[in-house]
């Protein structure tokens, strides 16, 4: 999942008295009831029913799912966006909790540049598992833009989708300022909670009397239920918070937001980030607990060379980003081809080691250790390979390992 890249702030995130995020407000709007088997609302259910998943078959916690939406050498995006749509089906068929995809920009391996578009694709082929962005980047976009693109999705897949939200830009910083048509990157740590204030008064559609945008409605959106003859649900999509570091821990914590780790790129940081969620979680009308997922790189194969191949491709796939000439997701032989020198080596080791991959029983076994040393809630796993397939093999070898269930 894209996240925040920067270093923990150990200054308390604030929002302003008027901008104040609503999850310090009463539960009108908020994550709410769940459904009913026709999708009609259901009643006395609590806000946390959509963000608290079930462990199915032996899985220690929920599993889900976070797509890049990954293209490979050889491979178009066509064919990148159709392995979604089978990787959706096929992870709502086992019972993969949620499905969420990552907003990245200008590299070209990676298709997910717009999720609230590729969430509406998948929405139409999938009925029962949550989607959602893994995330959005908040900053890439007007608040109220982000509102009524998730308000369309929900309108769509009513009680389904799930807003995550981060505060990198999910790309360098010349395709950030492009995005934001600004060359003043406003990452700062005051900039993020106000800009969180705007958007969740936008979803709720409650900004207090004198606002400037008091007469603003996010359409579809709760006004069009508070309007005569309107019958629309208030119900908008629940929050959750992205980060790599201690900044949104915090600052879901002392919103009583749902938190998302980025385990796959800064395991250094993922203890440390969900120990701070967890001391500065203040109950809220969202959840009473603490709820955190991490995001976790696996790769199963059913040999596990095969495994070791795949996972090098992504190492240098990495190096290749990272040192400024993005690419294709290669092929394992290109990646075997591919000369590394002691630098890049020594990179692509580092990133490798937080791949948790191999045999089924592998990559069960690691697993089962990440979560027994973090105490995650859930997780949520990421696959990467050259080819559609192998990715969707991955995921049938985990359901496998766990004995979900089969439709």
């Amino acid at each position: 999942m894209a996240a925040d890249e920067t270093a923990a702030d150990a200054t308390a995130p604030r929002a302003t008295a008027t901008e104040r995020p609503t999850a310090e407000r009463p539960a009108t709007g908020t994550a709410g009831a769940g459904t009913t088997a026709d999708g009609t609302p259901a009643t006395g259910v609590a806000a946390s029913d959509e963000i608290r998943g079930s462990a199915r078959g032996s899985a220690p916690v929920p599993l889900s799912v976070l797509d890049l939406v990954t293209v490979g050498s050889g491979r178009t995006a066509t064919d990148a966006l159709r392995t979604s749509v089978e990787l959706a089906k096929f992870t709502e068929s086992r019972g993969f909790h949620r499905y969420w995809v990552a907003e990245h920009h200008s590299m070209p391996g990676v298709a997910s540049s717009s999720p609230a578009v590729i969430l509406a694709h998948l929405a139409a082929h999938t009925e029962r598992i949550r989607l959602g962005s893994g995330g959005v980047m908040l900053p890439n976009h007007a608040p109220l833009v982000i509102a009524e693109q998730f308000g369309t999705l929900e309108a769509l897949a009513p009680h389904r989708i799930d807003l995550g939200l981060g505060r990198a830009p999910g790309t360098d910083g010349a395709t950030a300022a492009a995005l934001r048509r600004s060359a003043t990157l406003n990452e700062g740590a005051d900039d993020f909670p106000e800009q969180l204030a705007e958007l969740t008064r936008f979803l709720d559609d409650d900004f207090p009397d004198g606002h400037r945008y008091r007469r603003i409605h996010a359409i579809p959106g709760p006004v069009q239920g508070s309007s005569p003859g309107g019958v629309q649900s208030p119900h908008r999509p629940p929050v959750w918070l992205l980060g790599s570091s201690g900044f949104s821990a915090r600052l879901a914590g002392l919103l009583g937001l749902p938190f998302a780790f980025a385990h796959h790129f800064s395991a250094q940081n993922t203890v440390p980030a969900l120990d701070l969620y967890r001391e500065s979680f203040r109950p809220s009308a969202v959840l009473a607990e603490p709820y955190a997922l991490i995001g976790v790189s696996v790769l199963a194969a059913d040999d596990e060379r095969e495994a070791r191949r795949q996972v090098l491709a992504t190492g240098v796939n990495m190096v290749r980003l990272r040192t400024g000439r993005p690419g294709l997701f290669p092929s394992p032989e290109e990646a075997e081809a591919y000369e590394l020198g002691p630098m890049e080596r020594e990179f692509v080791d580092s990133w490798t080691a937080n791949i948790i991959h191999g045999t089924a029983d592998e990559v069960r076994t690691g697993l089962d250790g990440l979560h027994k040393r973090t105490g995650a809630d859930e997780l949520m796993l990421t696959s990467h390979a050259h080819r559609g397939e192998l990715r969707l093999r991955s995921y049938e070898l985990v359901a496998d390992a766990y004995g979900l269930p089969t439709a």
